[in-house]
C-alpha cells in the first residue's frame, strides 16, 4: 500500500514537470512568433515608408523640373535637355507605379543623376539672369546716352523697355524712336538772308525788288552745331515757289525731283555743303533763267527729307 502511495506521488511529480516543460516550451515559441511578426511588420512599415519617400522625391523632382524648364523658357535659354529628362523622369514615374518588386535602391540611385542634374541646371539659370542683367544694363545704358533728346522721346524710350515682350510693339516703337533721332539729328537753316544779285554782281538786301534789277537770287544762312547729326557732305535742295505757289524750276539749270513728306516735289536747285559742325556759314546762289513775274515768293530750305528753313522776297512792278 506504502508502495502505491509512492507511485503515485513519482507520477505526479512527473507531470508536473512535463507540464511546466510543456508551458515553457508554448512560451518560447510564442515569443519567439511574436518576435518574429514584430520584426516582419517593422521590415513592412519601413518597406512602405521607403516606397512613400520614393514616390514622393520622384513627384518633387518633376515638380521642380517643370518650374526650371518654365524659367529657361523666359530667360530665352534652350530647354531641349530638360524637355528630354523631364520625358525620362515620366517614365521612370510610370515603372516605378508598376514594379511589383521593391527596388527602391535602384531609384534612389536615378533621383540622385536627376538631382545632380537640377543644381548643374541651377548654374544655367544663374548664368541666363546674368546675360539678362547685362543686356538690361546695355539697354538703360542707352537710353540714358539718348536722354538729352526731348521728353517726348524719353518717354517713348521708357515705353519701348516696358514692352519689349511684344516684338511687334517693339519693332514699331524702335521705328518711331528712330525717326525722332533723324528728325532731331537733321540741319536747321538759321539766320537766313534772301538777297539778289543784279547783271553786274552786285548784291542788294531790301524788302522788295524790281524784276529788272534781279537776275540771281542769293541765300545766306548758318548751320547751328548739332552733335548728333554726322559730318558729312550734305545736299540742301531749294525751292522757290512763286505767288500762284507753284515751284520754280527749269530742268536745265538744275531743277529736279526728290522727297518731301513722302510724297514726290519739284526742287528749283540744289547744292552739296559739307557740314562741319561748327556754325558754319553757307551761301546758295540760283541763277534764274527768266524774269521773275511780281509777287510775294516763298524760299523753302531742305536737307535729308526734312524741311531746315525758309523765308521770302517780293517782286514789285
Amino acid at each position: 500500500m506504502e508502495q502505491e502511495q509512492k507511485n503515485k506521488q513519482s507520477i505526479a511529480w512527473a507531470m508536473v514537470v512535463v507540464l511546466g516543460l510543456a508551458t515553457a516550451m508554448f512560451g518560447y515559441l510564442f515569443t519567439t512568433q511574436k518576435n518574429e511578426l514584430t520584426q516582419q511588420e517593422t521590415m513592412v512599415v519601413e518597406k512602405a515608408r521607403e516606397l512613400a519617400v520614393t514616390k514622393t522625391k520622384l513627384d518633387s523632382i518633376s515638380t521642380v523640373l517643370d518650374a526650371k524648364i518654365a524659367e529657361i523658357e523666359k530667360l530665352g535659354g534652350d530647354v531641349t535637355e530638360l524637355t528630354k529628362v523631364k520625358e525620362k523622369l515620366e517614365a521612370d514615374k510610370l515603372a516605378f507605379s508598376r514594379s511589383k518588386k521593391v527596388e527602391t535602391n535602384k531609384y534612389l540611385g536615378k533621383i540622385k543623376e536627376y538631382e545632380k542634374f537640377l543644381v548643374e541646371k541651377d548654374e544655367v539659370i544663374a548664368q541666363l539672369k546674368l546675360e539678362n542683367e547685362h543686356l538690361v544694363a546695355s539697354n538703360d545704358s542707352l537710353s540714358t546716352h539718348v536722354g538729352s533728346l526731348t521728353s517726348e522721346r524719353e518717354k517713348l524710350v521708357q515705353r519701348q523697355a516696358e514692352l519689349t515682350d511684344s516684338v511687334v510693339t517693339f519693332t514699331a516703337a524702335n521705328k518711331e524712336l528712330s525717326d525722332k533721332v533723324t528728325k532731331a539729328a537733321s540741319l536747321k537753316a538759321q539766320n537766313l538772308k534772301i538777297l539778289t544779285v543784279n547783271s553786274r554782281g552786285k548784291v542788294k538786301d531790301k524788302e522788295e525788288y524790281k524784276a529788272s534789277r534781279v537776275d540771281k537770287i542769293k541765300m545766306v544762312f548758318n548751320l547751328p552745331e548739332n552733335e548728333l547729326t554726322a559730318q558729312e557732305s550734305k545736299d540742301i535742295y531749294v525751292r522757290v515757289l512763286d505767288p500762284e505757289g507753284a515751284v520754280v524750276s527749269d530742268d536745265a539749270t538744275g531743277s529736279g525731283e526728290f522727297e518731301v513728306d513722302g510724297a514726290p516735289s519739284k526742287f528749283t536747285t540744289r547744292e552739296s555743303v559739307a557740314y562741319q559742325n561748327n556754325n558754319q556759314k553757307v551761301e546758295l546762289l540760283y541763277d534764274n533763267s527768266s524774269q521773275f513775274r511780281p509777287g510775294k515768293y516763298n524760299v523753302e530750305l531742305y536737307a535729308e527729307g526734312y524741311k531746315i528753313g525758309g523765308g521770302n522776297f517780293t517782286i514789285k512792278k
